[in-house]
């Protein structure tokens, strides 16, 4: 442990770092003003402003009465920098004041001994900062480990997620804003062959770690599950059955997800969907015309069978899908009807996928706020291809 003494009064100095010296705190370090502490601490004039440096110092006393700086103000510039505000400060002074001693507190102290010193009374105050200090330092650790876990297992889900598909007759794209670093919604699109394409959205219930596991199962059976199955009402049936094998007992909330999966068939002109309680997805023909996707059936894991009506849809020209989570839709006050002549209103126009213009009017948030839900758009361009003579 490494304890910077701070006094312009060497006697006093020499007091303490004896008292310290026989308890076995023998790496100290002293300074005779709040300039001299500053050095210590890394704390220098860089640009007319004051910049931080990696400081060992893992506890601080500190006179509160000292010429040019008393420790008070020299405590209150500490305390701004996020590397050195764990540091326990304890004052040391003769003032009995509690005027004082209140503000010194609030400047950011930790603690005070007052003079002449008490060696049991300061010895005890300072094993108790240096457990504190030990505990904050093991808490940081620990904080830091899970957030680089964190970051890992964010980058494996994002991993999961499919690139973009560009074929002649068929577009997909997608752009995804977790809400935090692991996130519940997923997309996910498989060529079935023929000119066919499954794509699926889902949105699994709540958020951060105990969502994400049960997307990434959810993941990890989706390909073998459209592959094998490939008709929206077995895709979603299979879903629902696998999802309900997760059988966790004593649970305090039951998981389920929102979903809506579509097969498109480029040469039939034909569009296959189930939307499982998810937001209807929207259709823009070459026309003009908006056809929206809002045939629902409950989500997928609130019951062990599924009443399950598929729906299809036929077009021709060209057109462009939009599907999208609820996230998409909270900046936008009012009910359904009102959210939806929003998005039919700023999706409409052109086909083809623009991700700039969606970044902008979706995931660019202006004014930083902490978000609810996670946000999620997938854009799906369908081409009419060339006319056959």
């Amino acid at each position: 442990m490494r304890i910077l003494i701070v006094d312009d009064n060497p006697t006093n100095v020499i007091i303490i770092r004896e008292i310290l010296k026989k308890e076995n705190y023998r790496d100290i370090v002293t300074a005779s003003s709040a300039m001299e502490m500053f050095e210590v601490l890394g704390i220098g004039e860089e640009n007319n402003e004051l910049r931080p440096k990696p400081s060992d110092i893992d506890l601080i006393l500190l006179d509160m009465m000292m010429p040019e700086m008393d420790g008070i103000e020299a405590c209150s510039i500490v305390q701004k920098f996020e590397n050195l505000k764990d540091i326990p400060i304890i004052m040391v002074t003769a003032i009995g004041d509690s005027k004082k001693l209140a503000e010194a507190l609030d400047a950011g102290a930790s603690d005070y001994v007052t003079k002449p010193i008490n060696k049991v009374e300061l010895m005890a105050r300072i094993r108790l900062a240096l457990r504190l200090k030990q505990e904050k330092d093991w808490h940081k650790e620990r904080d830091q480990r899970i957030q680089d876990e964190l970051k890992l297992a964010a980058m494996v889900q994002n991993a999961v997620l499919s690139p973009a598909i560009e074929d002649p007759l068929f577009h997909v794209n997608a752009i995804y804003k977790p809400s935090f670093e692991l996130a519940g919604d997923l997309y996910s699109w498989y060529p079935l062959g023929e000119g066919r394409y499954g794509v699926l959205l889902l949105d699994m219930m709540g958020h951060g770690i105990s969502s994400s596991l049960f997307t990434m199962f959810i993941a990890s059976v989706l390909k073998d599950t459209v592959t094998t199955y490939v008709d929206p009402e077995k895709v979603i049936q299979e879903l629902n059955r696998r999802f309900n094998q997760l059988h966790l007992e004593k649970q305090l909330v039951q998981y389920y997800f929102t979903a809506i999966y579509l097969v498109v068939d480029t040469r039939m002109k034909r569009i296959d969907y189930v939307n499982a309680g998810h937001p209807p997805a929207l259709f823009f023909r070459h026309d003009g015309s908006v056809t929206t996707f809002d045939s629902v059936c409950c989500p997928v894991g609130l019951f062990d069978k599924m009443d399950i009506e598929p729906q299809t849809i036929h077009y021709e020209g060209d057109g462009h899908i939009a599907l999208y989570t609820d996230g998409l839709t909270e900046a936008v006050q009012g009910d359904q009807e009102m959210q939806q002549a929003f998005l039919k209103e700023k999706l409409a126009g052109s086909h083809q996928w623009d991700e700039a213009s969606m970044q902008a009017l979706f995931f660019d948030d202006e004014i930083p706020q902490e978000r609810d839900d996670d946000k999620c758009l997938v854009w799906i361009t369908l081409n009419k291809g060339v006319e056959a003579e």
